[in-house]
């Protein structure tokens, strides 16, 4: 075929299939859809914006939401074009919907990779799905999917019975990693829906949300292995090496998962409870699979292995109640009035804020003669161990100091008598 005759046949093809009445037709509608799809989803979303408003402590349903509402247009419009799409399939030649056709393809892959990337938190993940979204949609525009997918499936070798391809490979990781994510992203939806129900205690909250999250990564992957045609009793000759790796290489991976799971079920700490474990005194935040996370008083926050809170001694200082009692020991001298000093500091403790004294009212009883003083022990109690117990010991102390001072009672400190056996002469320099 000479130039001239290829000239005639691009000139036949943009005559028949371009110049037409078809073509026409199918720019029309999809230039109406276009428009009138716009005008439908500026009339729609600030309703779902107001909605999504009202959701609150649920950032990964409002991250979808959010980047739904923004593309409405390009949603309305493919339903637009596949309702189309289907009609002149049903009442027209195939060749009278190409142009509706590669519309509705490349609608539906702007929409679909413009959301995922805006729910995808890692940036570098995100690019990385929108790079390779468009080359396969720009390969499928183009007539050469055929051509990668079978190159890709070319590259193979046998596993036994079973055949690995470069493109089954690739279909597995991809297909598992959208499925899995969806399945994380569903689990912290459900969590969030889970962590606001009055009628449960907060470690059983924690233990469903954990349980439907294992759930859906478990349902993820079988669903992955199976619609990537991956025989799942062929992996059953792994089971032998896996089992032997989680016996030595994992002990205490599986410990640490094992117990947590226990500390759920018997509910020996929750968060929000104030808890001393060894050095460590802090305030739980979060229950994880592997560790608990405990917050001190000075912001650090310890990562703590859910089999130390097995095997070790664990305070949890609101397990049963809120209420704690503080002791604090201090002297006065001999020649006060133990009955007063008693008085006073039932007293003082009790106008302390933090001090319940509606619970239960302080006490203070004396408990020896000591060296140099008279020896007390002030008993009180606080509901919020949680907000500290060294400054509120510090209020209480800073409270006795004025009152007693106020009243004219002393508080002694040791007196040191020394005697010489021979006599010293002092002279002055």
């Amino acid at each position: 075929m000479d130039f001239a005759e290829a000239f005639d046949a691009v000139g036949s093809w943009m005559r028949t299939v371009l110049l037409n009445e078809w073509t026409f037709f199918q720019l029309a509608l999809i230039v109406a859809g276009y428009l009138l799809c716009g005008l439908l989803a500026r009339r729609i979303e600030p309703v779902v914006e107001a909605r999504a408003r009202t959701i609150k402590g649920n950032p990964d349903l409002l991250r979808v939401i959010i980047a739904f509402m923004r593309r409405l247009r390009w949603l309305f419009l493919i339903v637009w074009l596949w309702i189309a799409d289907a009609m002149l399939l049903r009442f027209g030649w195939p060749s009278y919907r190409w142009l509706v056709a590669t519309a509705l393809t490349l609608a539906a892959a702007w929409f679909v990779i413009s959301v995922l990337t805006r729910i995808i938190r890692n940036q570098t993940l995100a690019r990385v799905v929108a790079v390779t979204g468009w080359t396969y949609f720009a390969a499928y525009a183009i007539g050469l999917d055929r051509v990668i997918l079978t190159t890709l499936d070319s590259v193979a070798f046998n596993l036994g019975a079973v055949r690995l391809s470069l493109l089954l490979v690739l279909k597995a990781i991809a297909l598992s990693f959208a499925l899995i994510w969806l399945a994380v992203l569903v689990g912290n939806v459900s969590a969030h829906w889970i962590q606001r129900s009055a009628d449960l205690t907060p470690s059983f909250k924690v233990l469903i949300s954990k349980l439907v999250k294992i759930g859906l990564i478990g349902f993820a992957g079988v669903i992955a292995l199976n619609a990537t045609g991956v025989d799942l009793t062929a992996l059953t000759i792994f089971s032998g090496a896996v089992g032997v790796g989680i016996g030595f290489g994992l002990q205490k991976v599986v410990s640490n998962f094992i117990s947590g799971i226990i500390i759920l079920l018997d509910k020996s700490i929750k968060p929000g409870d104030t808890i001393t474990l060894g050095d460590t005194f802090g305030s739980v935040r979060d229950l994880r699979s592997r560790f608990v996370s405990v917050i001190t008083r000075d912001g650090k926050e310890y990562l703590i292995p859910n089999e130390d809170f097995i095997s070790q001694q664990v305070v949890n200082w609101s397990f049963s109640s809120d209420y704690v009692r503080i002791e604090i020991n201090f002297g006065t001298s001999y020649d006060s009035d133990p009955h007063e000093v008693a008085r006073i500091a039932i007293e003082t403790a009790a106008s302390i804020p933090r001090v319940a004294s509606t619970y239960a009212r302080p006490v203070c009883w004396m408990t020896g003669f000591g060296a140099s003083s008279l020896d007390f022990k002030l008993r009180f109690w606080i509901s919020d161990p949680s907000n500290g117990l060294t400054n509120i010991r510090g209020q209480v102390l800073m409270a006795l100091w004025e009152a007693f001072k106020a009243a004219g009672i002393s508080i002694p400190f040791p007196h040191r008598e020394i005697i010489m056996k021979t006599p010293v002469e002092v002279t002055r320099a």
